[in-house]
């Protein structure tokens, strides 16, 4: 899934360890996401996962990318 390669493993403070799950529409293809070796939909939802430390990164990458965030909620650890 989009974005997932951006986790890593264990985190040192608290917060590295927070993870969230941004709920993104209208990401369509362009010269910035041409470097990835997989299409993006144009239509729907896509759902990224993103560390705490990198949801500015992520918001910045999302806009450019002419994507919409609706919604960022925490990720739960479900077993």
């Amino acid at each position: 899934m989009l974005g997932q390669s951006a986790l890593v493993g264990a985190a040192n403070t608290p917060s590295a360890s927070r993870v969230f799950v941004y709920e993104v529409t209208g990401l369509r293809q362009n010269d910035e996401n041409d470097k990835n070796n997989y299409p993006v939909r144009r239509s729907g939802s896509v759902f990224i996962k993103v560390p705490y430390g990198r949801m500015n990164e992520e918001m910045q990458r999302i806009s450019r990318m002419g994507g919409t965030i609706v919604n960022i909620k925490p990720a739960t650890s479900e077993a």
